[in-house]
This record gives C-alpha cells, sequence and structure tokens, in this order.
C-alpha cells in the first residue's frame, strides 16, 4: 500500500493560449497605413508593394489603400519553382 497519493501530471494539464493568427483584412477591403494585414508564422504570405514586413513576418500595410492577393511562381536556389501569395496594397486615390 502506498502512503501517498501518486502525483501525476494533472497540475500540468493547461492548453496554452491561442496566438490569434491569420488574415485580418481581406482581398477588397480598405486598410489604412499601419493596419495589420496578416499575422503569420513563416512566410506563408510574403510582402508585394506597399506592404511590410515585421520581425515576426507580421505583413502590415504602408499607404492607405484596398488590399488584393495575387499568386506568383517563384524559382527556388535549385531550379524547383513553385507559387506562392503576394499580398499588395493598391493606394486609393482620395
Amino acid at each position: 500500500m502506498a502512503k501517498k497519493k501518486s502525483g501525476g501530471s494533472a497540475g500540468r494539464q493547461t492548453d496554452s493560449r491561442s496566438k490569434r493568427l491569420g488574415v485580418k483584412i481581406y482581398g477588397g477591403q480598405a486598410c489604412v497605413a499601419g493596419n495589420i494585414i496578416i499575422r503569420q508564422k513563416g512566410n506563408k504570405y510574403r510582402a508585394g508593394s506597399n506592404v511590410g514586413t515585421g520581425n515576426d513576418f507580421t505583413l502590415h500595410a504602408l499607404v492607405n489603400g484596398e488590399v488584393k492577393f495575387y499568386k506568383k511562381r517563384i524559382t527556388n536556389f535549385n531550379g524547383r519553382k513553385y507559387e506562392k501569395t503576394f499580398v499588395e496594397v493598391v493606394p486609393s486615390n482620395a
């Protein structure tokens, strides 16, 4: 017979908080300079014209305008081609 109840891992079963990643402003929507367009881990989406990249790969608008997504074929260093999604902000005329 055990003198004490076994410790187990019951106290360490809490889950971490979600990081709220993903697209925040979709294609065709208006954005203001400084708005976060996408929060991501790694370069799933790449920055096009008028879009900046943060230290944690966050994409943000550099000018006021409309968000646009497009795909482009990229050549890897070993010659392999693959498709990447780019994000750009088309400046508004207002």
